[in-house]
C-alpha cells in the first residue's frame, strides 16, 4: 500500500470511509444542482468556458455601460451598475473585487450619514433633488430644446 492510497481513500478503523460532510452524511453526490450545476456543466469544456466568459463578459458590459449612462439621470442608474457588477463577478475575478469595493463604499456612505443629524439628511436630499432636477433640466432643454421654464411661464400666463 502506497502513502498516496491512503490519503485518497482514508478509511476509520471500520473500514469505512469517514463522514465529512452532509452531502456524505445523506448518501448524495457532492455535484451542485441547479443553475450552478449547469455553469459547472459548461465550464467543464474549454470550448464551454470561453463562451460563457465571453457570454457574460458581454452582459455585464451592457449593464454596466447603461447603468452608468443612467446614473446622472433620476432612476435606478447605480442599481443596474452594481447588477452588472454582480454579472461580471460571476466569470471575473477583478469585477468581484469591484463589486466588494462598492458595498464597503456603500456600506461606509451610509453608515456615516445614519450618524449625522435630521439636518445633514435634509440637506443631502435636498442636494440630491437639486442635481437631479438640473440634470433633467439641462438634459431636455439641450438634447430636445425644450425650455422647461419658459413653457411653464407660457402657461401660467394664461
Amino acid at each position: 500500500m502506497a502513502i498516496s492510497d491512503g490519503v485518497r481513500n482514508p478509511q476509520d478503523a471500520t473500514g469505512k470511509p469517514p463522514v465529512t460532510g452532509d452531502a456524505d452524511a445523506k448518501g448524495e453526490t457532492a455535484a451542485r444542482s441547479g443553475i450552478h450545476g449547469w455553469l459547472d456543466g459548461v465550464r467543464s469544456t474549454r470550448t464551454g468556458r470561453l463562451t460563457l466568459k465571453i457570454v457574460i463578459g458581454v452582459i455585464g458590459t451592457v449593464l454596466v455601460v447603461g447603468g452608468l449612462i443612467m446614473v446622472p439621470f433620476p432612476g435606478p442608474g447605480w442599481l443596474v451598475v452594481f447588477a452588472g457588477l454582480a454579472v461580471l463577478a460571476t466569470e471575473f475575478h477583478w469585477a468581484h473585487r469591484l463589486l466588494e469595493f462598492g458595498k464597503r463604499t456603500l456600506s461606509a456612505w451610509t453608515a456615516w450619514l445614519s450618524r449625522r443629524g435630521w439636518t445633514v439628511k435634509i440637506l443631502v436630499v435636498l442636494v440630491a433633488a437639486a442635481t437631479a432636477t438640473a440634470i433633467v433640466y439641462y438634459g431636455l432643454k439641450l438634447s430636445f430644446d425644450l425650455d422647461l421654464i419658459a413653457e411653464a411661464q407660457k402657461l401660467l400666463v394664461r
